[in-house]
């Protein structure tokens, strides 16, 4: 892979990390570009985003678990974010096959 098209999939990739809005920023430039590293950042994303998501619809129920999760699931992002940075495809742990997996149609 050529030094211009790491670098593009690293800037999309690092979009992806910011938030969810981010992720769908990331997702629409990569639309156009379909770089395999920013797709498989956004997939990841995608996949902490959701977790998040579930994270507080338990909050609601039980706060410490809650937050033991949400301290795992920031963990996770800044896993994921340095990988980006790094302008590596580094699956986070645990759950980073899972939403390669089940994100895969993203891409």
């Amino acid at each position: 892979m050529e030094n211009q098209t790491i670098q593009e999939g690293k800037s999309i990739a690092i979009i992806s990390y910011i938030t969810w809005v981010g992720t769908l920023i990331a997702f629409i430039m990569n639309n156009e570009k379909h770089n395999s590293s920013a797709a498989f950042h956004i997939r990841q994303m995608v996949g902490l985003s959701l977790f998040s998501l579930g994270i507080s619809i338990i909050a609601r129920y039980g706060g410490f678990v809650a937050g033991i999760l949400a301290i795992c699931l920031f963990v996770l992002w800044i896993i994921g974010l340095i990988g980006a940075i790094n302008g590596e495809e580094k699956k986070v742990p645990f759950v980073g096959d899972l939403f390669q997996d089940w994100f895969k149609a993203i891409g």
